[in-house]
């Protein structure tokens, strides 16, 4: 989805766009390379219909947010389509469960400082935090595919939780540690 003006593309190039790089490492720790693209694009089509409908605070934090979403939706309609088709006949009692506008902003503020304590790791901690903790794989396996023991992965996990809790801390998330 383009955006529809001159101002919107300017605060879309100004806003957004400069974070698609660290958005598609984001994406790349919980989905397949080649739902990236597609990813990419309907976060960008979601964040645009957010900004219609009113003023963004932090359209880098709502942004990862959709982003997440938007992952998360393909995956569940991968998961079951196949298994549960619905049709028009159907009844299908929904609820909204649509977060308040200020519950958006706060996980997107909590996304936002996430990705940049993420960001902050050195490679190889970063590598092994995103495996473990977005694509859920064991230390094990996370060994095997980075040609690391182990001990290290372990060690490396370690260094990565206790990296992003101080980073939070030094940015008012947590309270400083003693």
């Amino acid at each position: 989805m383009p955006p529809h003006d001159s101002e919107t593309t300017a605060w879309f190039a100004k806003e957004v766009q400069p974070h698609e790089g660290v958005l598609r490492s984001y994406l790349m720790g919980i989905a397949r390379p080649s739902d990236i693209d597609d990813l990419v694009q309907e976060s960008y089509t979601r964040l645009l219909r957010m900004r219609e409908a009113g003023r963004l605070r932090s359209p880098r934090g709502l942004l990862f947010t959709m982003a997440r979403n938007a992952a998360h939706d393909l995956f569940r309609r991968r998961g079951t389509a196949a298994l549960s088709p619905v049709t028009e006949n159907e009844y299908l009692g929904v609820m909204d469960d649509t977060p308040g506008s200020a519950e958006v902003v706060s996980r997107g503020q909590e996304i936002e400082l996430l990705a940049d304590a993420i960001e902050a790791l050195p490679a190889r901690c970063r590598a092994v935090f995103i495996l473990r903790q977005f694509e859920n794989l064991s230390q094990r396996e996370i060994a095997q595919r980075l040609g690391i023991s182990e001990h290290t992965v372990e060690s490396q996990l370690t260094k990565a939780l206790r990296r992003c809790e101080d980073y939070f801390a030094a940015h008012g998330a947590l309270p400083d540690r003693k």
